[in-house]
């Protein structure tokens, strides 16, 4: 998943997510002064002492930080329109598997999650972005939906993406587009129907890859919900991966172009034109904010 904030909202800025410096009054941190041991203390000991700190809660691997590890090595080798090795999409997908709302600090309570915190034309109510890490390798981030709150349809250009819905109830539509099939204009192309259905938390993390698995997607909010997401690589436009948005229409909304390609009512309905939009929909609405939970990196 993936988007471009409106330029009037409060972006967060990558110097806000630098990690703070050592807490002075942390148990690790070299301002504490440490008492002087006696010579005549027996190594067993100090090897007890070594273990007990190493087993405090501050050395423990939180599982936002097995991720992190996780998608280094994973992406280490990777590129645009390069997938990871079977093996690697697994061990990933395993440690998504298990992630859990409270592990990246987040609760349905928060102010993003409430039915009320939005606009009061009718328009889409705002969905919260918070960003984790990114690099030229992959990127993490949380989209925080309120009920009702939309991602428009949006592609992902040689991404190989992992979204995981930590809570809540999410329907998603998506598309791939046809090989070979010809172009109705320079902005229109035909696509076939990948998925449209909700998901439920808890539930499997989905992946999508460059030409398959429903590269384009929208997600909308049925309840309140939140999605962890990891882009390997991320957007970037000098690079050509620019996100675009687009509007479905039925295929037989416009001529029969596609009736060369297509045979049969049954796979017709399966399959839209997507028309792409500019670069800021009117229906996208996504503010940043900052990320509270617990680290990602030292």
């Amino acid at each position: 998943m993936g988007f471009e904030m409106k330029q009037e909202k409060d972006v967060l800025s990558k110097d806000q997510c630098k990690v703070k410096s050592p807490n002075p009054n942390s148990v690790n941190s070299p301002h504490i002064k440490k008492k002087k041991k006696k010579k005549d203390k027996d190594k067993t000991k100090k090897r007890g002492m070594r273990r007990k700190r190493s087993d405090s809660p501050a050395d423990e691997i939180t599982p936002v930080r097995r991720l992190f590890d996780t998608c280094k090595e994973v992406f280490s080798s990777g590129g645009p329109g390069v997938i990871p090795s079977e093996d690697k999409i697994q061990q990933l997908r395993d440690i998504l598997d298990n992630m859990k709302t409270e592990d990246v600090g987040l609760a349905p309570t928060m102010p993003y999650f409430r039915p009320d915190y939005g606009p009061e034309d009718g328009s889409s109510p705002p969905i919260t972005y918070l960003h984790l890490h990114q690099c030229e390798q992959f990127s993490i981030g949380i989209f925080c939906l309120p009920p009702s709150g939309v991602i428009p349809l949006h592609n992902h250009p040689g991404m190989t993406v992992f979204s995981k819905l930590l809570f809540g109830t999410m329907h998603i539509k998506s598309y791939d587009w046809v090989a070979d099939a010809p172009m109705r204009d320079p902005k229109t192309r035909l696509a076939k129907l990948k998925m449209n259905s909700a998901l439920t938390a808890p539930c499997n993390a989905s992946i999508l890859y460059p030409e398959d698995g429903g590269n384009m997607h929208r997600f909308t909010a049925i309840t309140a919900c939140a999605v962890l997401d990891v882009l390997g690589p991320p957007y970037c436009n000098p690079e050509g991966r620019h996100c675009t948005y687009f509007l479905e229409f039925p295929l037989d909304n416009f001529s029969s172009e596609g009736g060369d390609v297509l045979r049969g009512e049954v796979e017709k309905e399966g399959h839209a034109w997507l028309q792409e939009r500019g670069d800021n929909p009117e229906d996208l609405n996504v503010v940043g904010a900052l990320y509270t939970g617990p680290k990602v990196e030292d």
